[in-house]
C-alpha cells in the first residue's frame, strides 16, 4: 500500500466539548474585546478608506519598487503604497508603478508643490519617470467604500446563511453564521489592536476567510447529517464528537497546506500583499477554531428535532437536503 501523511491518527477519540464553556467563553470575550477596540482604538485605515491621491508612473527602465519608496521616505507624506503594473498590452519598454498617497491634512487633493516634490524624488532615481495622471479620492468618495465594504461582508454572510439553512436546518444556518461572525470581528479586532493598515484588500481577505470558513463548517455539518439519520438513540452532544474526530483529519491538513502556502507569502511576498496575506492567514486559524468550538456549541445549546429522522442514511432527513450543492 502506498504511504500517505497524515498529520492526525486515523481515529481520534477527542471531547470537544469537555471545556465548552471555556471555549465559547473564550470566543464571546474576544468578540467584545474586538468590537471595543474598533470603537476605542479605530482602525488604521488606507488611502482606500481615508481618502488620498493615486499617481501613475511610467518609465522605460525597469521599476524598483523599494528604490522608489526609499527616495519618498523623507517626504513626510505619511501612508504611502508603491505597487508595480503589469499588462500585457504594454510595449517592452513600458514600465508602469502606481503610488497612492493618504489624504493630506487640511487639502481635499495633492498640490502641485507636492507632486513637484515627489517627481524631483523619482527622477534622482529613475530619470525617465513620467507622471501620466494623478487621481484623487475625498473623504465622501471613502466614506463611500466604507459603507459599500461594509454591505459586501454583510451580504457575503447573508448569503450562506440562506444556503446553509435551505442545505441543512435553521439550527446549522445559525452556528455557521455565529462562526464567521467570529472570524470576521476578531480578525478585524487584531487590525485595531495592533494598527495595521485596512484597505481593501483586506476587505477582499474577509470575504476569503468567509468562503474558507463556511467550507470547513459544512464539511463537518453534512458528516453530522448522516450520523444523524445513522445513530437515532446517540446523544447529540457525543454524536458531534464522533463527527469531529471523523473529519479531523481533513480540517487539519485543509488548514495546515492553507497555512504553509500562506507562511511563504507573508515572508517572500514583499510589503504589498503582506496585509492581505496575514490577515488570510489568521482567518484560518481562528477559522478552524470557530468551526470546531463556536459552530457545533451553537448548535448543540439551541438542539435538534430528531424525532422525524429516518433510521438509515437513504432518506433525506430535511426538506432541502436534496438541493444539488
Amino acid at each position: 500500500m502506498a504511504w500517505r501523511l497524515r498529520l492526525v491518527p486515523e481515529k481520534t477519540n477527542i471531547d470537544f466539548f469537555k471545556v465548552q464553556w471555556i471555549t465559547f467563553g473564550a470566543s464571546v470575550v474576544a468578540v467584545i474585546a474586538s468590537l471595543l477596540a474598533v470603537a476605542v482604538i479605530g482602525l488604521n485605515f488606507g488611502v482606500d478608506f481615508k481618502g488620498g491621491t493615486t499617481i501613475r508612473t511610467e518609465s522605460t527602465q525597469a521599476v524598483d519598487v523599494g528604490a522608489y519608496r526609499q527616495a519618498m521616505s523623507g517626504l513626510g507624506l505619511g501612508d504611502v503604497a508603491i505597487t508595480e503594473v503589469f499588462d500585457p498590452t504594454f510595449r517592452e519598454d513600458q514600465h508602469v508603478a502606481q503610488i497612492r498617497i493618504e489624504a493630506q491634512e487640511g487639502d481635499e487633493a495633492i498640490t502641485t508643490e507636492t507632486i513637484s516634490m515627489i517627481e524631483a524624488a523619482l527622477k534622482a532615481v529613475d530619470p525617465a519617470v513620467t507622471f501620466p495622471s494623478v487621481e484623487s479620492v475625498g473623504p465622501k468618495v471613502s466614506g463611500e467604500l466604507i459603507w459599500s465594504a461594509l454591505m459586501a461582508v454583510a451580504a457575503g454572510s447573508f448569503g450562506i446563511w440562506v444556503y446553509v439553512w435551505l442545505r441543512f436546518e435553521w439550527q446549522f444556518a445559525v452556528g455557521t453564521v455565529a462562526a464567521l461572525i467570529h472570524d470576521v470581528v476578531v480578525t478585524v479586532g487584531v487590525f485595531s489592536v495592533f494598527q495595521l493598515k485596512f484597505d481593501l484588500t483586506i476587505v477582499a481577505a474577509l470575504l476569503t476567510i468567509l468562503g474558507y470558513s463556511v467550507n470547513d463548517t459544512v464539511v463537518i455539518f453534512d458528516r453530522l447529517r448522516e450520523n444523524l439519520a445513522k445513530y437515532k438513540t446517540m446523544p447529540l452532544r457525543e454524536m458531534m464528537n464522533l463527527t469531529a474526530n471523523e473529519t479531523l483529519s481533513r480540517t487539519v491538513m485543509t488548514a495546515t497546506t492553507a497555512a504553509i502556502s500562506l507562511i511563504c507569502l507573508v515572508i517572500l511576498g514583499g510589503d504589498v500583499i503582506r496585509g492581505f496575506v496575514f490577515a488570510m492567514l489568521f482567518g484560518v486559524v481562528v477559522g478552524t477554531y470557530s468551526t470546531l468550538y463556536v459552530a457545533k456549541n451553537i448548535v448543540l445549546m439551541l438542539g435538534l428535532d430528531r424525532s422525524d429522522k429516518p433510521k438509515n442514511g437513504k432518506s433525506v432527513d430535511h426538506e432541502f437536503a436534496n438541493v444539488d450543492a
